[in-house]
């Protein structure tokens, strides 16, 4: 067999792994040892007690990241726009629209169940619920089944049939009405952390009074005949009104009464798989 072999220890008098011993003078013929202060730095050291060598670290030798107090009014923490990623602007640049606020807000969607269930996806995606309100509840259960990575993030109820939400700050609720163009009267009002979106496949009896009263209107192609009473009620400028009905199936208009911006969603692959490629009818 053979003989093993080692590599030679260090030797007292080297500078390796081996300690000096405690009170005895430094090994190596007086070298500095690597927790010891340099002698520069005795130099400009401040007067007064020091640490002694070897207990604990002696931290950062420099403090350019140190601001006096008084500069910390200064300090600035640039936040952009929040809610949901509707789809980009003329511009190309990201749209957001924020459909949860501490204050009540009534939205009216005139356009397709597709794009009602786009924006519940996004609202989730922000961590708020979704309450689904609905004649057609086959229509929103396997995009209710889909949010929220199985947990119940969207809740789909019968004509009616809804209770409250308990929204607040911590768990806002938008509560989704899709019950075709003459809907019954709301049972959850708006409020504070708890909107309400009122989808209209097209104009009905009552839609006007809806737009009239409504915070936020989004509105997909129209006819040119609601083009005419939505312009009117929604004092948008001619020229704008005129455009409604040559938009494509994934091109909208948000508008209040005072602003309007034309919207382009671009659903991603997920939402393609589940909810198909965007359309104006359902």
């Amino acid at each position: 067999m053979a003989t093993p072999t080692y590599q030679p220890r260090a030797t007292p008098s080297s500078d390796g792994w081996r300690n000096p011993p405690i009170g005895g003078a430094p090994s190596g013929g007086g070298r500095r040892l690597s927790h010891e202060p340099r002698p520069d730095e005795r130099q400009s050291a401040a007067a007064g007690p020091r640490p002694q060598p070897g207990f604990g670290l002696k931290g950062p030798r420099r403090s350019p990241h140190v601001l006096p107090a008084e500069s910390l009014g200064s300090l600035t923490l640039p936040v952009a726009e929040d809610g949901v990623v509707i789809g980009i602007d003329p511009q190309n640049q990201p749209a957001v629209v924020n459909l949860l606020r501490p204050s009540p807000l009534e939205v009216v969607l005139v356009g397709s169940m597709w794009l009602a269930q786009v924006l519940s996806l996004r609202t989730v995606a922000t961590g708020a619920r979704v309450a689904v309100e609905t004649a057609r509840p086959p229509a929103w259960a396997q995009m209710a089944q889909a949010a929220g990575g199985g947990q119940q993030c969207v809740s789909v109820h019968d004509v009616r049939q809804i209770a409250p939400q308990g929204a607040s700050v911590s768990s806002p609720v938008l509560v989704v009405r899709d019950m075709g163009a003459r809907p019954p009267r709301n049972q959850l009002a708006p409020g504070p952390w708890q909107s309400v979106l009122t989808v209209l496949p097209f104009l009905g009896p009552r839609s006007p009074q809806l737009l009239a009263r409504a915070d936020l209107v989004c509105l997909q192609r129209l006819s040119p005949e609601e083009a005419e009473v939505v312009t009117r009620i929604m004092r948008l400028p001619a020229q704008i009104g005129g455009v409604l009905p040559t938009l494509s199936d994934n091109a909208m208009l948000w508008c209040t009464r005072d602003s309007h911006q034309f919207v382009m969603t671009q659903p991603t692959d997920a939402e393609t798989n589940l909810l198909g490629g965007a359309r104006r009818m359902d």
